[in-house]
């Protein structure tokens, strides 16, 4: 073990990518366990299906105000420091919801978990962005399918071996805590690393210093802004109400529906795996548009649902399609808006996420308790297809900065 943490050492930049990825898989893990633990959640406070939107509302509070911050933050801090103290915040946010006895605590502490995740995601996509090509932004983005795939096997097994939605919580923040006494350990690799580069270097983005009130003067940054809104709202929206589609409308088995449930995010995983190998080989126009177009037909067959397994093939389809669109936008968001607005334009897409994770889901529930679930299949394929149209206007050359 000395040895291969002496030749990561030797190599801070590899030292730094999996450092990276382990963060990425740190930032999955608490979303995974929230669509399965939703119903025991609701269920211990007393709550209907909307009142999840206050909890979302909170975590994105905390989550766009780091993310708008995320710049002065590293400057101040560094990268390292940044990460280290943010998976401290998420550890303690995930203990504290499993010991506070009423639902408004539990909101108040997802502003908590929200600024912990909006630091790590939007430093890591900036930096990853700015010094590493594709392929490691795809992987860098498969290591959170890995933590929100673990997330939901977790929490079956919370759920199931000791019927308890608080193990599985407790078991993510110790992993949280634990990483976050990582990064402490690690903060002078990160250092080196900022003092390796080169003043005759290429610019990066994030040497350029555009002023904000230029960027958003852009109508091509307010589109890129958009289509991270809606991918994230979609992607989030279906990992939060499958498990309670499949139990509570579809009368799937508890068991089996949060392994099916899980297969959504594991899919998703296998996807940007795939895709980082692949990235050389195609362009981010076709991973996005592929990657659309096979979600699209993946939720149409979970609205036909013409029998029990076509919700699982549906699931893994739209898990694996959805896979390298956000990787993909993000690594393309020079390309819409010109590399001068890319930094700024990336923290304001990071912001739109933590928005529609927010709104979507939340509205997903309000149609949910006034009609049905069986309008979460039918509104996401609504999502993927405004995401597609406004994905080719934004692409257009004329578009383009």
């Amino acid at each position: 073990m000395q040895t291969i943490w002496n030749k990561i050492t030797q190599y801070p930049k590899i030292g730094l990518v999996l450092l990276a990825y382990i963060a990425f898989i740190a930032l999955g893990m608490p979303d995974g366990l929230f669509g399965i633990a939703l119903p025991s959640i609701r269920l211990t406070f007393g709550i209907p299906l909307d009142a999840v939107g206050m909890l979302l509302a909170a975590s994105v509070a905390g989550y766009m105000t780091s993310s708008f911050l995320n710049g002065p933050i590293i400057s101040r801090f560094g990268v390292g420091a940044t990460l280290a103290a943010s998976c401290l915040l998420t550890g303690l946010a995930l203990t504290g919801y499993t010991l506070v006895p009423e639902w408004w605590m539990m909101v108040l502490l997802g502003v908590v978990a929200g600024l912990g995740a909006g630091a790590i995601d939007a430093g890591l996509n900036t930096y990853v962005a700015a010094h590493f090509g594709e392929g490691l932004m795809q992987w860098l983005h498969a290591s959170y399918g890995i933590g929100v795939t673990i997330g939901p096997i977790i929490m079956t097994v919370a759920l199931t071996g000791f019927q308890s939605w608080q193990a599985g919580y407790r078991a993510v923040a110790l992993f949280q805590v634990a990483l976050a006494l990582g990064f402490t350990f690690t903060l002078s690799m990160w250092s080196q690393n900022d003092a390796d580069q080169s003043p005759d270097s290429a610019k990066r983005l994030t040497d350029y210093n555009t002023p904000l009130r230029e960027t958003i003067q852009k109508p091509q940054v307010w589109l890129s802004i958009l289509l991270f809104f809606l991918y994230v709202g979609s992607e989030v929206s279906l990992g939060t109400w499958t498990y309670s589609l499949l139990t509570e409308s579809r009368h799937i088995e508890p068991g089996a529906a949060g392994l099916w449930a899980g297969s959504y995010w594991a899919t998703f995983t296998i996807g940007r795996i795939v895709a980082g190998l692949y990235a050389k080989r195609f362009s981010i126009h076709q991973m996005v548009i592929g990657g659309v177009s096979g979600a699209a037909l993946g939720t149409l067959l979970l609205v036909w649902n013409p029998l029990p397994l076509a919700n699982l093939a549906a699931v893994a389809l739209i898990g694996f399609s959805i896979a390298p669109i956000f990787p993909a936008m993000m690594s393309g968001t020079s390309q819409r808006v010109g590399e001068r607005f890319a930094a700024n334009t990336i923290g304001m897409q990071m912001a739109a996420t933590g928005l529609g994770t927010a709104l979507l889901p939340s509205l997903f529930g309000i149609l949910a308790r006034q009609i049905s679930l069986e309008v979460v299949p039918l509104g996401l394929l609504l999502l993927f297809a405004t995401l597609l149209g406004i994905y080719l206007v934004a692409s257009r050359p004329g578009k383009r900065a």
